[in-house]
């Protein structure tokens, strides 16, 4: 019978503060990416997530990402059912050495952040009671099966796909959906042609970022689960790739635009942490200097995919989640290292991890467009023309951000 360790306890409650600190640290750094007008809204997308999805959590989302498996597909929704066999004593099957209910509150804080990163990509553009439906059903219908089928034992954690902290689970489900959500929604429609959506306030996306990246060290260095060399590991290489990642994208962006920019330089920090979280506990330190660099490339250039399509993805939700996602799980076939994990990089890798990636992709974006068409059949999903003018804080919610 598995027994609890008081260290790696404590390591795990404090990684599950870290990581309930990074939804909050998300409502600063979208509230200051986005207009004056609509602050308070995006950030109140990000908060109330945390209410709604720990009511899902406890009510049969943690049984169906993590319960006994039905088929490889889903976890049994009756055998965790409001934290029914979740207790102090561990998990033979997940973090033995830490009680399985520590394990229920850190995977809730993941479950918590992954829809709030959408909202970044539909800023400006969904009303609140639409958003609500589709946060529901979109954790139930993506979140959960995709849990499942990489962390909870389902198929393709049967055929191999690694995902250490979140890349594929995380990164490429939200990334993905936002990719829906801005094609099925459209542009903006209170921004001339050609003109720049500025960020309201840099020092608060500042915030938001430090904020980010602090409790970024329990994002990936608690998938070890233990206060060990593997979380050390990951905890380094973590840092390693933002740091990485935020000098590339401030290069890039002093060649392009002829000047480095501060907004670029966050933007660029959040998405090499995002490219490391999959391969941060599975590749040597020197590797995530290239994963680093190259995650700031990819999702630097991704940009001419947005623009050529015109995808309105305000907070450029896809290009820094969802494709630093995809680099970093697939850069696990290239860089694992048996001596930091199980996991040896190798072609047969690679094309594993390009499978996992295209099904949690392709299943993200599928799901969530049925999501956004089956709601909008019982009411407008998008604000209207004038309460987008007039800003979504003052039409939805009767607030605003700033009395100057």
């Amino acid at each position: 019978m598995p027994v609890a360790d008081t260290g790696d306890t404590a390591f795990i409650l404090f990684c599950t503060a870290l990581v309930c600190l990074m939804t909050p640290g998300l409502a600063f750094f979208y509230g200051g990416l986005v207009r004056r007008k609509n602050v308070l809204t995006i950030m109140m997308q990000s908060f109330i997530s945390m209410g709604v999805i720990a009511v899902i959590w406890i009510f049969g989302g943690f049984s169906l990402a993590f319960g006994p498996s039905v088929n490889g597909i889903i976890g049994d929704i009756s055998y965790h059912f409001a934290l029914d066999k979740v207790g102090a004593a561990p998990s033979p099957d997940y973090a033995s050495t830490v009680p399985f209910i520590l394990f229920f509150a850190y995977q809730l804080m993941f479950a918590i952040i992954t829809p709030a990163l959408i909202t970044g990509a539909f800023a400006g553009r969904f009303n609140f009671r639409g958003y609500l439906q589709f946060l529901v059903l979109w954790m139930i219908l993506v979140y959960l099966p995709a849990c499942h089928w990489i962390w909870g034992g389902g198929f393709l954690a049967r055929l191999g796909v690694a995902d250490f902290a979140g890349g594929i689970v995380i990164h490429v489900s939200a990334g993905f959906a936002a990719l829906a959500t801005v094609m099925f929604l459209g542009p903006r429609d209170d921004i001339a042609p050609g003109e720049k959506a500025e960020p309201n306030n840099l020092p608060l996306v500042a915030v938001g970022a430090g904020l980010l990246w602090f409790g970024w060290f329990g994002f990936n260095a608690g998938g070890a689960y233990a206060a060990d060399d593997l979380a050390s590991y990951a905890f380094t290489n973590t840092t390693i790739s933002g740091s990485i990642a935020m000098l590339v994208w401030m290069l890039l962006d002093w060649r392009h635009e002829r000047r480095p920019s501060f907004s670029g330089v966050l933007v660029g920090a959040v998405a090499g942490l995002a490219t490391i979280t999959p391969a941060a506990g599975y590749v040597p330190p020197w590797a995530a200097i290239v994963i680093g660099a190259a995650g700031a490339a990819v999702c630097y250039f991704a940009k001419c995919v947005q623009e050529r399509f015109r995808f309105d993805d305000a907070l450029e939700v896809w290009r820094a989640h969802g494709m630093g996602g995809v680099t970093g799980a697939l850069l696990i076939g290239v860089f694992a290292s048996k001596s930091i994990n199980a996991v040896e990089a190798s072609v047969e890798q690679f094309f594993i991890q390009l499978l996992g990636i295209a099904v949690v992709a392709i299943w993200s974006f599928g799901v969530s467009w049925f999501i956004l068409k089956f709601i909008s059949r019982y009411g407008p999903i998008r604000v209207s023309r004038d309460q987008e003018l007039r800003g979504l804080d003052e039409a939805l919610h009767g607030e605003s951000a700033y009395r100057l």
